[in-house]
C-alpha cells in the first residue's frame, strides 16, 4: 500500500472489520473530523457526518461520495443539548444503527485566563465533554445490545502540556481526557472500548505537502496531517486494537514527551 503525507492515495482497506459497520464523525466538515470521516468511509463504513456548517458537511459527504462510500450530512449545533437526540435519531434512521463514535467537534478559541468569557467557557464545554457525554448515552444502549463498540473522543496535546492561552480549550481537552478513562471503564464490560486521540501540530487548511517542511518545535521536524490523524483513529475503532481501552494516544510527532523543543538547551 502507497501513502502519501495529506492523501490516501491507494483506498484498499486496512481494517477489513470495519467494513459494513456505521460512525457518526462530529465535526467532521473539516480538518481532523473531515480526514476521519474520509478514512473511515474507504474502510466501507457508512459515516453519518455531524457539524454547525452545512456546506463544510455537504462537501465532505461529496468527496467520500466520489470515491464509492456512503456518507450523510447531518447539520446540528452541539452546544444545543436536544441536539445529541436529533443527530443520533438522523443516523440510525438512515444507516439503522451506530457502531462508533468519533467526537472531534470542538469550539477552538484560545483566549486567555482574563479574555475567557463566560459564555466562551460554557459554549467550550457544551460542544466538547458534554456533548460527548449526550451522544454517548443515546448510541451506548445499541452498542451494548450488540456486545460491541467504540468510542474515539478527540483531545489534544494542550491536554496534558498546556500553554499559556487557551484557558477553555486546554480544560476541555482536560475533562476529555479524563471522560475517556471513566467511560472506558464503565464500558468495558459491554464489549465497548473508548479511547482519546491527542493530537500535536496539526496542517489541516494548507497544502498537505507543507507538512514536510521543517518545524524546530517536532522532535519529528515537521507537522503532522489529518490523514496521519484519521490512520489512528480507524486502528482505535477496529479489532486491530482490541486489547486497548481508556488510553490516550498521543500523535504528535513527539511533543508531549520533549522537556525543551530541539536545538534549545536548559
Amino acid at each position: 500500500m502507497t501513502w502519501e503525507l495529506g492523501n490516501l492515495v491507494d483506498k484498499d482497506a486496512c481494517f477489513t472489520d470495519l467494513r459494513g459497520q456505521v460512525a457518526l464523525v462530529t465535526g467532521g466538515g473539516t480538518g481532523i473530523g473531515r480526514g476521519i470521516a474520509r478514512r473511515l468511509a474507504a474502510e466501507g463504513m457508512g459515516v453519518a457526518l455531524c457539524g454547525r456548517r452545512a456546506e463544510r458537511l455537504e462537501e465532505t459527504v461529496k468527496m467520500i461520495e466520489l470515491a464509492g462510500g456512503e456518507a450523510l450530512a447531518l447539520p446540528a449545533d452541539l452546544t444545543r443539548p436536544e441536539a445529541a437526540r436529533e443527530v443520533c435519531l438522523g443516523a440510525t434512521c438512515r444507516f439503522g444503527q451506530v457502531d462508533a463514535l468519533v467526537h472531534s467537534a470542538m469550539l477552538m478559541n484560545f483566549a486567555g485566563l482574563e479574555e475567557c468569557s463566560f459564555d466562551l467557557w460554557e459554549a467550550a464545554f457544551a460542544t466538547g465533554p458534554r456533548a460527548a457525554l449526550l451522544l454517548a448515552q443515546q448510541l451506548v444502549p445499541g452498542m451494548r445490545e450488540r456486545g460491541r463498540g467504540g468510542i474515539v473522543l478527540v483531545s489534544s496535546v494542550l491536554g496534558q502540556r498546556p500553554n499559556r492561552n487557551g484557558a477553555a480549550y486546554v480544560a476541555v481537552k482536560g475533562a476529555i481526557e479524563a471522560m475517556t478513562r471513566q467511560m472506558a471503564m464503565a464500558l468495558a464490560s459491554d464489549g465497548i472500548r473508548v479511547n482519546a486521540l491527542a493530537p500535536g501540530l496539526i496542517l489541516t487548511h494548507r497544502e498537505p505537502t507543507e507538512a514536510s517542511l521543517p518545524n524546530k518545535l517536532v522532535p519529528l521536524g515537521r507537522a503532522g496531517t489529518a490523514t496521519e490523524m484519521a490512520a489512528v483513529a480507524a486502528f482505535l475503532l477496529s479489532q486491530q486494537s482490541s486489547y486497548i481501552t481508556g488510553q490516550v494516544i498521543h500523535a504528535d510527532g513527539g511533543t508531549s514527551v520533549q522537556l525543551v523543543p530541539p536545538g534549545f538547551r536548559l
